[in-house]
């Protein structure tokens, strides 16, 4: 059999002409980035540098938003999350918060990114590196063992991080039984317990494995489907339990920007358990669809299928402002299963930093600066537009390097599941084996269903892909 050769030669730079992104900041923004990491005052705040903290994160991230201590409390736990305090580097309407305004959030592409902040800060003096004293907003939260939240405090200190880990390193030293640092020994306990917790709660989470643009050992490129590890799921709890004590800071205060996802309509959720049993998924009476899903296995392609389907459940998320009582109609977030907010990504999500002064004023008993108060109205939109950016460069990335794979393997035949129907223009989305491409297929073929598939288009300049049933 003749051997492919290894496609090696990736070049997105079509991606990021078409969609405009910038590959630097304008130079006032830098300057401003640089005065500010020089200028920056860390007085005035609880030296907690004797706290053990660690991060988790990606491999190779430098843009590290949070660092984490887990100590046993009796039966429960006492957290703390230190989260960078990115407003102690920038000041509203000065260059870099004009430009970070503009840009929303990060936006990342398989060969780069474009950052919400410069990199003297997101990669240096704001982020949260080892062994460096930073300036951060230190939350303490006591957990019980079900998971419940006790006692919240928040305030501006000064941490140094211990040491930096990525996910795949903390997953092989738990899995192995080998020693972690002690700072995130407890994560898979309170992990389990918040997960435990949010189901209780109704919270509804898909878990669906992502697309990725990997590059390969042999410097090769491909696309694969990528789980997310345990030790992801507990961390995020970490971030969900920060979040929710926030915005019940912002509900108790009467002003904040909460994260909100409104419960399904009760014909989605009667339209997706009529769907069940023809994917073979078992949907007890009185069953909540949250517990439903968090029993799928994503890897069974009927129960892909069906997940596919529950996305319909978490459409309709965005920013809600609280200002002044009473609170809002909606301020629950239907995947969390309760009121939450956006605190712990301040470097890489615009939001966050607003979001942290308003519970670190309430927190304190203070009023919330005028500058926050402002903000809030316009944030919304400017976070909704960033993240439709954010969508759309996900895709094109994904999309492009999708046709790039398969340009030179039209007519060829691949395993696909069928995970998804449009019967108004009779055609289907599959997911091949390998690579992991999700594309267009021609008909109907049976949901949930593994099929053959042949490559009728693989177009780079349109970056569209499409298969017939083989």
């Amino acid at each position: 059999m003749r051997r492919r050769p290894l496609h090696t030669d990736l070049d997105l730079e079509p991606v990021w002409r078409d969609l405009e992104l910038p590959r630097s900041f304008p130079p006032e923004v830098e300057a401003a980035a640089a005065a500010a990491a020089d200028a920056v005052a860390t007085a005035d705040r609880r030296d907690a540098t004797d706290v053990a903290l660690v991060t988790v994160d990606p491999p190779g991230a430098m843009d590290l938003d949070q660092a984490v201590h887990i100590a046993p409390d009796g039966d429960g736990w006492v957290v703390h999350y230190a989260i960078a305090d990115v407003a102690a580097f920038v000041a509203a309407g000065d260059p870099v918060d004009t430009e970070a305004r503009r840009r929303g959030e990060t936006l990342y592409l398989p060969d780069g990114r474009v950052p919400l902040h410069p990199p003297v800060l997101g990669e240096a003096a704001a982020s949260l590196l080892p062994g460096e004293v930073r300036p951060a907003v230190l939350w303490r939260i006591a957990v019980a063992a079900d998971g419940s939240t006790g006692d919240v405090a928040v305030e501006r200190a000064t941490v140094r991080s211990r040491s930096r880990h990525s996910y795949a390193e903390v997953q092989e030293a738990l899995d192995a039984g080998a020693p972690v640092p002690e700072a995130v020994r407890d994560l898979p306990a309170l992990g389990a317990a918040r997960m435990a917790l949010a189901r209780r709660r109704g919270a509804i989470e898909l878990g669906l494995p992502s697309q990725e643009v990997v590059r390969r050992g042999d410097g090769s490129w491909t696309i694969e489907h990528r789980a997310p590890l345990p030790v992801e799921a507990w961390n995020a709890q970490v971030s969900l339990l920060t979040g929710m004590a926030a915005a019940a800071l912002m509900l108790a205060g009467g002003t904040g920007l909460l994260r909100t996802l409104p419960r399904p309509e009760p014909v989605v959720v009667e339209r997706l358990r009529g769907a069940a049993p023809a994917l073979g998924v078992s949907w007890p009476e009185g069953v909540d669809p949250g517990t439903v899903l968090a029993g799928l296995d994503a890897r069974d392609p009927r129960a892909a299928a069906y997940l596919d389907l529950a996305a319909e459940l978490l459409r309709g998320a965005g920013y809600t402002p609280v200002d002044g009582s009473p609170p809002p109609d909606e301020v629950g977030h239907a995947g969390v299963g309760a009121p939450y907010a956006h605190v712990t990504a301040p470097i890489r999500r615009l939001g966050d930093r607003f979001a942290t002064e308003v519970a670190l004023s309430v927190a304190a008993g203070r009023e919330v600066p005028g500058w926050v108060q402002e903000a809030l109205p316009s944030l919304p939109d400017l976070l909704a537009t960033s993240a439709r950016r954010a969508r759309a460069v996900e895709r094109a990335a994904v999309d492009h390097v999708e046709a790039w794979l398969l340009a030179d393997r039209v007519g060829e035949v691949f395993d696909a599941a069928v995970v998804e129907h449009d019967a108004e223009r009779d055609r289907s989305t599959v997911v091949l084996d390998d690579p992991a491409v999700r594309a267009r297929c021609d008909g109907q073929p049976p949901l949930g269903g593994r099929i053959r598939v042949r490559l009728a288009e693989a177009d780079l300049p349109t970056r569209s892909v499409r298969f017939t049933p083989a």
